[in-house]
């Protein structure tokens, strides 16, 4: 249902003009029009500040792909945007923002952690947790989808791998949205300070729950909190340091991408009628629908690199140094890889999208998205089939992370 840019000349004068740092009206509502002109008319596109903004799925996949010359390692960078802070203790500590030695090592014990035992023992929990929201949302007659229904999934099922206790997750939301908020291309100083306020409070929490962990530790096979402090068999430990700063990550990284997941995809369904009812009458699609929201409208929509030495990309040559942007929101409608990319087809297949990355930087948790998207689709439409959004949608105004502040719906 996108539209390019109104006329060829149109299009080509927005392409040779965008920056990310100072975006045109109407681009968080529809990004698309823009992205197709730039894949079009300047898809290795030079920003005014030196970096590179890439928008087709070839590109992306080969930065990917080559992690020894696209660097995830952010401590340049981000000592540069948030100096000496929380902020940057966090972000150059995590998982998603490091290279190899520490990205492997940080993952292996992660992935040892989210392992297909400890996500398939999670879908009875996640099916009772949606059933109880939808039997909440039953006779009220409207709701707000986001507040009352997607935000609520990912941050009970994150702390209930982790082991939170239900009385204390109260203000892991709004912890996580500070913290990733500070990662917008543009950041005001209440912005930055709201940021660097919730990683302090979110560590001052976790150092509690931790010491209340290793005193009594959980069973490894279902609490993930435990198998990260033990650790793996080998011997491989976290640092105290890494260690708290991937519970963050791994709570941030779990509760907004899939609070957008869920709310995006309800939103596409009421769009696309036609694919709402064919889903309602092949509820088996539901795990094909979750990837086809993920291309259609991506959580989250960009990534970053930064080149070690003289790189290719696209036929372009770039610097040692240079700062890549990856626009996994433009390579998800790449007309090159998808047909007809625009249109939300639930049944999509295949389905080479980029929502969770590609390579060894592929998202960790990604079966628990799928499993909390698959359930809360199919059980939302068979309980709701005939839902429409209501009122006036409000996006969280990110460039980033893709997705609604409010989805108001009346419930039928």
């Amino acid at each position: 249902m996108t539209s390019p840019v109104a006329g060829p000349e149109a299009a080509r004068a927005a392409a040779l003009s965008f920056d990310l740092r100072a975006l045109p009206a109407g681009f968080i509502d529809d990004p698309f029009p823009l992205y197709h002109a730039l894949r079009a008319h300047d898809p290795v596109r030079f920003m005014p500040d030196g970096s590179v903004f890439l928008t087709r799925h070839a590109d992306l996949e080969a930065v990917y792909k080559d992690t020894g010359t696209f660097s995830s390692d952010k401590k340049s960078e981000f000592g540069a945007k948030y100096g000496q802070s929380p902020l940057f203790e966090h972000h150059t500590t995590s998982l998603v923002f490091n290279d190899p030695p520490l990205h492997t090592r940080v993952r292996k014990i992660l992935a040892g952690a989210l392992n297909p035992r400890a996500v398939s023992s999670l879908e009875a929990d996640v099916e009772a947790l949606v059933g109880r929201l939808l039997d909440d949302l039953s006779g009220r007659g409207e709701a707000d989808l986001i507040e009352d229904f997607a935000a609520a999934i990912p941050i009970e099922v994150i702390g209930n791998l982790l082991a939170v206790p239900h009385d204390e997750r109260g203000p892991l939301r709004d912890w996580s949205l500070a913290i990733l908020g500070a990662l917008e291309p543009v950041l005001t100083d209440e912005q930055m300070q709201r940021g660097n306020r919730a990683v302090a409070d979110f560590l001052a929490y976790l150092e509690t729950l931790v010491a209340r962990r290793r005193a009594a530790p959980g069973d490894p096979e279902r609490d993930v909190l435990t198998r990260l402090i033990r650790g793996e068999a080998d011997g491989d430990r976290l640092t105290e340091s890494e260690l708290l700063q991937n519970c963050i990550f791994i709570l941030n990284a779990g509760h907004e991408t899939t609070t957008n997941l869920i709310g995006n995809a309800l939103w596409l369904l009421d769009r696309w009628p036609q694919e709402r009812a064919r889903l309602i009458a092949d509820p088996g699609l539901a795990r094909l629908a979750v990837e086809e929201a993920l291309r259609v409208e991506s959580s989250n929509q960009l990534g970053n690199r930064i080149t070690t030495d003289s790189a290719r990309i696209g036929g372009i040559e770039l610097a040692p140094g240079t700062r890549v942007t990856l626009c996994i929101g433009a390579a998800n409608r790449d007309p090159a890889v998808f047909a007809d990319p625009d249109r939300f087809d639930v049944g999509r297949q295949p389905n080479r999208h980029l929502g969770y990355a590609s390579g060894p930087h592929q998202c960790v948790g990604m079966a628990v998205a799928r499993l909390e998207g698959r359930v809360a689709l199919s059980r939302f439409l068979a309980r709701f089939p005939r839902y429409r959004i209501a009122g006036t949608p409000i996006r969280t105004g990110r460039v980033r992370f893709r997705g609604f502040q409010s989805l108001p719906a009346i419930l039928e």
